[in-house]
């Protein structure tokens, strides 16, 4: 079936980065630690990054950043906490 191929290859092609080691990461409703806290990411978990937003300013295992990573639909966690091998946005913005 072309359609479930297709679906197959999209998923297979989603990159995911690793979380900070020995962390179980909060994950937020939106770009910011003053969203509501949705579900806490296991240790060791991976996580694909569909865009980035400026949100709160967040010190964490990889320095210091205000970008968000938006990892599913209202669900954000801090780039702060985030192996990206990068300072700045990997992804596009959320618009």
């Amino acid at each position: 079936m072309v359609v479930a191929d297709a679906e197959a290859t999209a998923v297979a092609d989603i990159v995911t980065y690793p979380v900070a080691p020995g962390c179980r990461l909060n994950v937020r409703s939106g770009p910011g630690t003053g969203y509501q806290i949705v579900k806490v990411l296991p240790y060791d978990a991976r996580v694909p990054i569909y865009c980035q937003a400026n949100g709160t300013t967040v010190s964490g295992y990889y320095g210091t950043s205000n970008i968000w990573d938006r990892i599913g639909p209202g669900q954000y966690v801090s780039d702060a906490y985030v192996h990206t091998g990068s300072d700045g946005y990997v992804a596009a913005r959320c618009g």
